[in-house]
């Protein structure tokens, strides 16, 4: 905990706006929850329990924020009177932040954010406005792979579904373990999808599988984009989630994964998110679970960057850029989908 807290910014520390090397952008949306309500309070609690994480990293040798400017972004404002235009407004919010300037971490929200999110990818330096650069690894109990639920195209049921249509390079799953017959014809036929199942990953042969998990994130190159939805973790630590599924992965696993694609040596990690969080004050344990998960991304963004794997791609280091990706969602034809 900061000594010095200033109650609302992410793990409590004093910001600054002239420079800002990592934002902490929050995306409150909720449309499609189909089960537990409550995820557009997600990116407050987190925040709120940051201030509780200890601010000492073993990995980074010292105390967050590590000689870097970290800024907490005013919540996107939810305006749009439709579910197509709350996606451009997202993309909208997100992309001043997204130019490779600085480092974004999202807090969501439900996992609906991520097709906009991935559009935002597009004005980074690395992605170069084609998102066929961009990998996607996704931490989820589910597979978000189906076409719709509900009649709804852009369920976050559907998220990885759609990132896909937007072009993506590869989509690599980890805590898989609940999927229909349709996701499970897709994960077999798309070549560009590597998914690791939970029951492969957490039995008697556990370990071997999932040395096999990292040594796939080691062979990944160029900008990637790091999603992980906190069911993807068992259970027992996350209680509080839109969908919570038991059997997932330990919290240990969910920081290897982070360490690892920040330790690649032919990818980069350029944006992140955490969501699904539906906070309870009487078992905060998913919210602090996800707030320790985010200070982990932090952590391990800053050594990527001391070691020199992690450069920002502008003379403008950290300045806001009042540019946005247009209205891309409302200006499709649903059949396009």
């Amino acid at each position: 905990m900061a000594e010095d807290f200033v109650f609302g910014n992410f793990l409590g520390l004093p910001e600054k706006t002239d420079s800002v090397d990592i934002a902490i952008l929050q995306v409150p949306y909720e449309l499609t929850t189909s089960y537990g309500q409550g995820t557009a309070l997600g990116p407050e609690a987190c925040i709120e329990a940051s201030t509780q994480v200890e601010l000492f990293d073993s990995d980074l040798g010292e105390d967050l924020p590590g000689n870097q400017s970290i800024f907490t972004v005013q919540p996107w404002d939810g305006e749009g009177a439709t579910l197509l235009l709350q996606l451009d407004g997202i993309s909208n919010y997100l992309s001043p932040w997204f130019h490779g300037d600085c480092f974004p971490l999202v807090l969501g929200g439900e996992h609906g954010i991520l097709p906009p999110l991935v559009n935002a990818c597009r004005n980074h330096k690395l992605v170069n406005n084609d998102l066929s650069n961009l990998t996607i690894v996704q931490i989820d109990a589910h597979a978000d792979l189906r076409s719709e639920l509900g009649g709804e195209k852009f369920s976050h049921a559907c998220a990885a579904s759609r990132s896909l249509d937007l072009g993506i390079k590869e989509l690599f799953q980890a805590g898989i373990r609940a999927y229909s017959k349709e996701e499970n014809e897709i994960i077999q036929s798309d070549k560009r999808i590597t998914t690791f199942f939970a029951r492969d990953t957490q039995n008697s042969n556990g370990g071997k599988v999932w040395s096999q998990w990292l040594e796939q994130l080691d062979k990944i190159s160029g900008p990637v984009h790091l999603t992980i939805d906190i069911d993807g973790l068992d259970g027992v630590l996350v209680p509080a989630t839109g969908t919570p599924v038991p059997g997932g992965l330990t919290f240990w696993q969910v920081a290897e994964t982070i360490a690892t694609l920040f330790n690649s040596k032919t990818a980069t990690v350029v944006s992140a998110d955490i969501n699904e969080i539906v906070p309870q004050k009487d078992t905060p344990l998913t919210q602090f679970t996800a707030a320790m998960l985010a200070a982990k991304v932090v952590s391990s963004h800053i050594i990527s960057k001391r070691e020199g794997r992690w450069q920002p791609y502008s003379k403008q280091q950290g300045k806001i850029r009042q540019l946005g990706v247009g209205n891309y969602f409302s200006s499709q034809s649903s059949k396009d989908y």
